[in-house]
C-alpha cells in the first residue's frame, strides 16, 4: 500500500448532503486512484463533482473524500446533517486536530471499521 490518511468519507448516491458520513482510515493503491475503505474499493473520478469524487467499483456509488476540516464540519454547510461515525482508531487524532477533549454525541459515533484488503478488489479489476 503506497499510504493510508485518515479521511471523512461520505455516501452521495440517493441523498443530498445528509448521507452516511464517516470518519476513518482510507488506503491507497500506489497510483492513488483507488481509496480502499470500510470494505469498498472506491475509484477517483476525474474532476468529480458536487456529487461526489470517487465512485465504488462494485456498484458505482458515488462517494464524496476529504480531509478533516480543522474548524467547523466536513458536512455541507446549508443542507448537511446526520451523525458522522468515527473510527475508533482515529478518535484522538480527531480530538487533537480539533482542539477537542471529547466528541459531541449529537454529531459524531465512535465505531469499529475494519481495515478494507485490496488484494480481493485487484482481482475483480484485473479479470
Amino acid at each position: 500500500m503506497a499510504n493510508e490518511k485518515t479521511m471523512y468519507v461520505e455516501l452521495k448516491s440517493g441523498y443530498s448532503d445528509n448521507g452516511p458520513a464517516w470518519i476513518g482510515r482510507v488506503k491507497y493503491s500506489k497510483s492513488g486512484r483507488t481509496a480502499y475503505f470500510n470494505g469498498r474499493a472506491l475509484k477517483h473520478i476525474k474532476g468529480g463533482t458536487w456529487a461526489g469524487n470517487h465512485e465504488d467499483m462494485q456498484n458505482g456509488d458515488s462517494y464524496w473524500l476529504t480531509g478533516i476540516k480543522k474548524s467547523g464540519s466536513n458536512r455541507h454547510p446549508q443542507g448537511g446533517r446526520g451523525i458522522i461515525e468515527v473510527d475508533k482508531r482515529c478518535v484522538i487524532k480527531l480530538l487533537q486536530l480539533k482542539g477537542w477533549t471529547k466528541l459531541d454525541p449529537n454529531h459524531y459515533r465512535v465505531v469499529d471499521i475494519e481495515d478494507t484488503h485490496p488484494a480481493h478488489f485487484r482481482d475483480i479489476e484485473n479479470y
